[in-house]
């Protein structure tokens, strides 16, 4: 299965990185669902939750405020203003 490489940064630090098969995050269009082969994209974050899926099944969450998520040759990249393992 493919899979992406995310990254989870705030301000300050990195959050999370590491592989996934699903990435789950809300803009302020509305909730987007990211797997491997996702067209590119440019989305400006609402707050909420970020929720990433593990290539083991590890859910990891992380509170986001604020700020965008790039998706592009499979790499995530999610740039918060505040973020935190939730």
């Amino acid at each position: 299965m493919s899979q992406l490489n995310v990254s989870v940064v705030s301000a300050d630090r990195e959050v999370w990185a590491g592989a996934a098969t699903q990435v789950v995050a809300r803009t302020v269009e509305g909730s987007i669902g990211i797997l491997a082969g996702h067209e590119p994209l440019l989305a400006l974050l609402g707050e909420g939750e970020v929720k990433v899926t593990t290539p083991d099944g590890e859910n990891v969450t992380v509170d986001a405020e604020g700020g965008f998520l790039s998706v592009d040759h499979d790499t995530v990249t999610i740039v918060a203003g505040k973020a935190g393992l939730a």
